[in-house]
């Protein structure tokens, strides 16, 4: 009887093998990252949430159409200087993006964002026509 071991591992060796040696090989600061964000929604309007430590608010670009939601920015890279030796190099740095298309149309007319402690938030407004409309009804 002969014993044959199956790796855990060989799924992810075949993936690697089939990614694009362009990604592969491009540096880490060559790639752009993926902003994580929280979306909340109610009647009025969508509510965007993301941690964004080191940046200024004028380094953030907002852009809206429609129902979609672009942002985008670039974290500094720390350390410039060859000289430099890091012994560990976690802190993010490059460009970020993140485009959202949302399930209804926006106002941005009305949109409001803010930066304070490295937490961005932007509020856009639902357009008028897609929210909720009450309707009083009356007894006779």
């Amino acid at each position: 009887m002969m014993a044959y071991y199956v790796s855990p591992y060989r799924r992810f060796v075949r993936r690697d093998r089939r990614v694009d040696s362009s990604i592969r090989n491009a540096k880490p600061m060559e790639r752009e990252k993926v902003l994580a964000v929280d979306v909340k929604s109610d009647d009025e309007a969508y509510t965007i949430s993301a941690l964004i430590p080191g940046i200024e608010a004028e380094e953030i670009n907002v852009e809206i159409l429609n129902n979609t939601v672009s942002i985008r920015g670039e974290f500094s890279e720390n350390g410039e200087n060859d000289q430099d030796h890091l012994l560990v190099n976690e802190l993010p740095f490059g460009s970020f993006s993140r485009v959202l298309t949302l399930p209804t149309r926006l106002d941005p007319a009305k949109a409001d964002a803010n930066l304070k402690n490295g937490v961005f938030t932007l509020r856009v407004p639902k357009a008028e026509e897609d929210r909720p409309k009450v309707i009083k009804i009356s007894a006779n």
